[in-house]
């Protein structure tokens, strides 16, 4: 079945000039941090935080219940959702980037913002990139760290090497803005939070050097206001626009801005939620103000499963961040790698709907290609596919995706077909080699202990993952195991 936008396309080619060719839409992809299944009122009614804005995009477009990403952590989604190619495949195979990292897109691959560019687009990235990048060194015998980086001069991968004609970041290995590509204020200053507590700042925030003036409350702010700009600067040109909006948030530092103290039943966790809602409902008011809301398909996600310290707001909040689902962030359990999935473009995504569709958040590339009607080449966006059908409310006899490839922060992988999920390692006590799942919270759940090799989970019948069926379904095992290998062997999950 053609979706409706498809449909208009080829009747514009059949009739010539007859039926006028439809616009191509601005692209809005928020791209949140650490958001939890559980956290959004719209996925789950029990959540103690408030997120009027993006129940209001449910409300208005459509919510996807089981959208995922390509990783159970951040470096690897971000890149999947840029490339339609899932991470693994490059040369990081665990964990995620450090701040001197090199840059881990290849100089040849094709990105969604390059896509967009070569059909006419102004592109925008705002936020976190956190996929590496290199600056000048003072000493190129020496590592990229803050004393050795030439901060007079503008990064040399980064960005704007990838298709974004503007940008506005973290300057890494350091705590300050970057605008284009130059730091705004050279990092002098070090810092040592060492003595706040773990779940407010995280290991990786707590000590570094930083830019005079800058403050971590004021990142989320500022991203947003650099955001709303990019909209309203892009919208008097001619031609669409698109706007990738990664806020470091709710990610730890924890930093909710006093106008949100207590905004929320479930500490500053939740507080700094509802800062992001907040966040998420100016860029929307933006797009209101530029006239263009008709013409804009806006996208709202998380990059993985909310943090571990989802565990300790249970016992102090009632609060879940991961709902009724299995596992945290770095996990091949559910909870670690489905997100909240909104999208609205009024008039093409039926309002108020619900797709149960697997979506992956690889298939960006392929869907948005569909949309600008782009060719992608065979050399590009090997994991993603077409889901503008699903996406405009088709009706479908059969899943888009033959199967999903999930992996997590240890490097395991683990592979979903159907209603069918094999985590193609033992989880054990530590769940899936990353967060100690409590043991209360496995006797809450009513999870039970096995001994197999693999866990093999029917997500219909059980979607809290609480008994494992290995044991009793030894062929589906080894044919989804098959499968995974051939992806892995193949280069590719989908062909075109």
């Amino acid at each position: 079945m053609l979706c409706p936008m498809r449909l208009a396309l080829g009747l514009a080619v059949l009739l010539g000039s007859a039926a006028p060719a439809l616009p191509n839409p601005n692209v809005v992809i928020i791209l949140t941090d650490d958001l939890g299944y559980g956290d959004v009122g719209a996925y789950n009614p029990e959540s103690k935080i408030p997120t009027p804005n993006l129940d209001g995009l449910a409300a208005e477009g459509m919510r996807f219940t089981d959208a995922h990403t390509p990783d159970g952590v951040c470096t690897p989604t971000r890149y999947g959702l840029l490339t339609g190619r899932y991470a693994w495949r490059t040369w990081l195979k665990r964990g995620v980037l450090n701040g001197s990292s090199p840059p881990l897109i290849e100089p040849e691959r094709l990105t969604l913002a390059d896509m967009l560019r070569q059909q006419g687009y102004e592109t925008g990235m705002v936020g976190k990139w956190h996929l590496g990048r290199r600056w000048h060194l003072l000493d190129e015998s020496r590592d990229q760290i803050v004393a050795n980086v030439d901060w007079s001069k503008p990064v040399i991968n980064g960005p704007a090497q990838h298709g974004f004609t503007y940008s506005f970041g973290l300057a890494k290995p350091a705590w300050g803005f970057v605008e284009n590509g130059k730091v705004l204020a050279r990092p002098t200053l070090a810092f040592d939070l060492t003595h706040l507590p773990a779940y407010l700042m995280g290991g990786n925030n707590n000590k570094g050097t930083k830019s005079p003036g800058f403050e971590f409350e004021r990142m989320l702010p500022r991203f947003t206001e650099e955001a709303v700009g990019f909209i309203a600067r892009a919208a008097e040109q001619t031609q669409p626009w698109f706007l990738y909006f990664a806020p470091l948030a709710p990610h730890r530092p924890v930093v909710p801005n006093k106008d949100f103290t207590d905004q929320s039943a479930a500490g500053l966790y939740g507080d700094f939620v509802a800062e992001v809602d907040w966040s998420v409902g100016e860029v929307l008011a933006a797009i209101e103000r530029s006239g263009q809301a008709d013409n804009t398909l806006v996208v709202v996600t998380s990059d993985n499963g909310p943090e571990a310290d989802a565990y300790r707001r249970i016992l102090e909040y009632r609060h879940a961040s991961m709902a009724k689902l299995r596992g945290l962030k770095r996990d091949l359990w559910e909870g670690g790698h489905r997100v909240p999935f909104l999208a609205r473009w009024p008039g093409k995504i039926p309002a108020g709907s619900v797709q149960d569709e697997v979506l992956c958040l690889t298939d960006l590339m392929a869907t948005v290609a569909a949309i600008v009607g782009f060719q992608l080449p065979s050399d590009a966006a090997e994991d993603s596919y077409d889901m503008s059908d699903a996406l405009f409310g088709a009706d479908s006899d059969s899943p888009v995706r033959e199967a999903t490839v999930h992996h997590g922060s240890r490097g395991w992988f683990g592979i979903r077909q159907g209603d069918w999920v094999l985590i193609n390692h033992p989880t054990g006590d530590n769940n899936g080699g990353a967060n100690r799942e409590p043991e209360w919270f496995r006797q809450q759940r009513l999870a039970k202990v096995h001994d197999q090799d693999v866990e093999l989970y029917n997500l219909k019948e059980d979607p809290a993952q609480t008994t494992n069926r290995a044991a009793e379904a030894p062929e589906r095992v080894r044919s989804m195991q098959r499968l995974l290998e051939s992806y892995k062997q193949d280069g590719r999950s989908v062909s075109r």
